[in-house]
């Protein structure tokens, strides 16, 4: 019993010793960082494809230069990490930041780029958009190697949007049902009010007329009562008409609108449904080795009906690809390739000015 009290209390002291030890070593290497002061700064920026930079080292230093962030000769503890990454974070092309002093007293900045699927210059728009649909505005002096968009096209951001483009078409969306909401809630004194000239209505068709016999009352009289009421009830059927045709045609008027909005609805996801469709078609375009280095330019544009239709600019010859709605994609890229092989292989490459392939089974050129 007493060597098994003995035990417990020497295993207690060396838990006891052990966790003093760490404590103690736990405010040294405090009192060793809190006196420590940035030495230096590294920034990395991690390039995740071939495309190029859209930020560089240089121009990281220039923005904690200018943003007064404190970093070289700053304590170690008094350095506003988070700052720092607020502030270059904020820029739409970095994608990721972390910011870091290390222990031998140096500030790191690791910072990964988007990665581009294109570059729009249509409509006034010059941004960077990535294959997932976010879009950010293209920093000066950048060229990425991305396929480049350009034409009358509207997206549905607008050329000043920087984000995710989901989040704006569901922000809009948001807005759009609010309105919508707050329409129907106008329509309610509007019910109410149809209700009671209903029941005023109902109430008009109740009304009757006895002769009162306790008077001794003639008939002439009371056919000049009846005649009274004849008239009072139609004047006052004409006045309930007339308030439930323009209650009526008010809830109609509200309800047009509500249906406008609808109608926006509609146009804005079928807006964003054709800018998905224009990334996985440029994705498309990427992913296959020879219209990679065929096609040279995309154009892109809107029709009256509000459509989205492309333009294709290759390498070879001086003709442009009428290519149409960026609809069955493989079919009409299948097609153009063999009008390659077996069409200008032989009449050759400057003979047209415009080659068609919207339409099915056929090939219009132009000349």
């Amino acid at each position: 019993m007493m060597n098994r009290y003995l035990r417990y209390t020497l295993l207690g002291l060396m838990w006891a010793a052990v966790a003093a030890y760490i404590i103690w070593a736990g405010a040294s290497a405090r009192r060793v960082r809190t006196g420590k002061k940035v030495a230096g700064v590294e920034i990395e920026v991690v390039d995740s494809s071939s495309q190029g930079h859209l930020v560089s080292a240089a121009m990281v230093r220039g923005w904690i230069s200018h943003s007064g962030i404190k970093t070289l000769g700053e304590a170690v503890d008094a350095v506003d990490l988070a700052g720092v990454e607020r502030l270059i974070a904020r820029n739409g092309f970095v994608d990721e930041v972390v910011a870091y002093v290390s222990y031998d007293g140096v500030m790191h900045v690791a910072i990964s780029q988007r990665k581009p699927l294109l570059r729009m210059l249509t409509d006034g728009m010059n941004a960077y958009v990535t294959p997932e649909g976010y879009v950010f505005a293209a920093p000066r002096a950048s060229s990425l190697y991305v396929p480049v968009v350009t034409g009358s096209y509207r997206p549905p951001f607008p050329a000043s949007y920087v984000g995710s483009v989901r989040e704006h078409i569901d922000q809009r969306l948001q807005e759009i049902e609010n309105r919508i909401a707050e329409l129907e809630r106008e329509k309610y004194p509007l019910y109410r009010r149809e209700l009671e000239n209903d029941r005023n209505t109902s109430a008009l068709r109740r009304m009757r007329i006895k002769r009162q016999w306790w008077r001794l009352e003639s008939s002439k009289e009371f056919d000049a009562r009846v005649d009274a009421l004849r008239e009072k009830k139609a004047k006052l059927r004409r006045t309930y008409r007339y308030r439930a045709r323009v209650i009526r045609e008010e809830i109609e008027r509200i309800a047009g609108r509500q249906e406008a909005e609808r109608a926006k609805q509609k146009k804005l996801e079928k807006s964003y449904e054709d800018f998905m469709k224009l990334l996985t078609f440029v994705e498309s375009v990427e992913n296959d080795d020879f219209w990679r280095s065929e096609v040279v330019q995309i154009a892109a544009r809107t029709t009256p009906s509000g459509a989205l239709e492309v333009e294709l600019t290759p390498r070879s010859g001086r003709f442009t690809i009428l290519f149409g709605r960026l609809e069955e994609v493989e079919r009409k890229f299948g097609k153009l390739q063999r009008f390659y092989r077996h069409g200008l292989s032989s009449i050759g490459w400057n003979e047209y000015r415009t080659i068609d392939i919207r339409y099915n089974d056929q090939v219009v050129c132009k000349k």
